[in-house]
């Protein structure tokens, strides 16, 4: 059934859809085409970095201070750059760091290097590749966050009480099992999960039909989401009827999630197996999903690739589809979700060519799909107000009666997600 807008229900902003504002195509001052994770054009060894702040890989020529760059062509250019303290460490940054006139930077590592709060012991033999793995992974999503135009700031240096911070960590003999999950702002990453042939090994033990690096990181950013943008704000109580109460006992329903198995009508409910837990792993796996479409259509969209040169025909989402029926962005979404449909369809079709598993190993509903409408919504509503949303007294009178009782927000999220993650 369709939920209908209620009294508590937000009103409807009007925001571009995420895909356009994403961007991965770029080219060197030579012509060629250069790709997001370069630092260096292969074809005439021109510098590159990233500008986090504009979204763009920039060919760069030495400033006037030393140290710093300017984009090509920009030599009297004011606002000088100095390459991501981690461009020479085995992360392998090529992010960009913008500075004064004089070259004097705020922080000395970029936006998504400043979240980290704990690496992995990098004297372990094999570990700096998988720590490189594990930061291309995460400056492709903060790279995303901050194009969509969402809050990304460090709990460490930026915003210590509302912030993001990550540890990323590994098990070791006869200590604690670190454990994939997200609590008070800080999302804890197994370094294991960067090995190809253990994070295989666990997704087929477990029978998940997808598990990668990029989507742990997704999935664990959406409780942080989740407690920035609906926790306290007014789409609590919309959340909750579209997604159910997060009050319900989340460890119960995650032993009884491992222990009996997902519910039976999961396929027509939820946008994974994993997302029939708990209201919190519903709302973190529609937003992974959601994050997953918004970067692969802009990605595709960036080169020239539209489904409407797909030559496919898939019985498109309607109305019915929609969290919010009179939505006025509402066909945007319709457009864009069905988009995906079709461009996933051929995008798995050419990993079968390939021998390699679907890329997208999902069927959405029409209840994953209103759900991820939600999401969209939220999204929309928080770039509307500069990329967080304000508490809503009534919330802040309900976490305050919370705070004394029941805990209002996960310990922690948990073992690590069936799907996306």
């Amino acid at each position: 059934m369709n939920p209908r807008p209620s009294a508590l229900e937000p009103q409807p902003v009007a925001a571009p859809m995420p895909a356009a504002l994403l961007r991965r195509a770029y080219r060197c001052r030579c012509g060629r085409p250069v790709f997001f994770r370069n630092s260096v054009c292969l074809a005439c060894e021109t510098p590159l970095g990233y500008d986090p702040r504009a979204a763009r890989l920039l060919p760069l020529e030495p400033g006037r201070v030393d140290g710093t760059w300017v984009p090509v062509g920009e030599p009297g250019r004011r606002v000088l750059y100095r390459r991501c303290g981690n461009f020479a460490s085995p992360a392998a940054c090529n992010w960009l760091i913008r500075c004064d006139a004089q070259g004097r930077s705020a922080q000395p590592l970029c936006p998504s290097c400043n979240l980290n709060r704990t690496i992995p012991d990098l004297t372990v033999p094999g570990n700096e590749l998988l720590w490189q793995k594990v930061e291309i992974a995460k400056r492709r999503l903060v790279s995303e966050l901050m194009a969509l135009g969402l809050q990304v700031r460090s709990r460490l240096n930026e915003d210590p009480e509302r912030g993001l911070a990550f540890d990323v960590m590994q098990s070791v003999p006869g200590g604690p099992a670190v454990m994939t999950g997200h609590a008070d702002g800080v999302i804890t990453l197994n370094l294991d999960e960067a090995d190809d042939a253990k994070r295989e090994g666990t997704r087929a033990q477990m029978q998940e039909p997808y598990r990668t690096l990029l989507g742990h990181l997704r999935h664990e950013v959406g409780h942080y989401y989740w407690d920035r943008l609906v926790f306290r704000s007014h789409w609590l109580e919309p959340f909750r009827a579209l997604f159910g109460d997060e009050r319900e006992d989340y460890g119960e329903a995650l032993q009884r999630h491992y222990a009996n198995g997902p519910r039976p009508d999961w396929p027509q409910r939820h946008v994974s197996a994993y997302a029939s837990s708990h209201p919190w792993e519903d709302w973190a796996e529609s937003w992974a999903h959601y994050l997953h479409m918004v970067d692969t259509l802009g990605t595709a969209a960036s080169f020239g690739v539209s489904s409407a040169d797909v030559e496919l025909q898939c019985e498109p989402f309607v109305e019915t589809a929609l969290s919010l029926p009179d939505d006025p962005q509402g066909p945007a979404f319709l457009a864009f979700i069905n988009d995906w449909v079709g461009l996933s369809a051929v995008l798995n079709e050419l990993a079968r060519s390939m021998g390699q598993p679907d890329l997208y190993p999902f069927v959405l509903s029409v209840d994953a799909v209103r759900k991820l409408h939600f999401v969209h919504r939220v999204v929309a509503d928080a770039i509307g107000h500069g990329g967080e949303l304000p508490e809503t007294d009534a919330a802040q009178d309900e976490a305050a009666v919370e705070d004394g009782g029941a805990p209002a927000q996960p310990p922690e999220t948990g073992p690590a997600p069936l799907s996306p993650a």
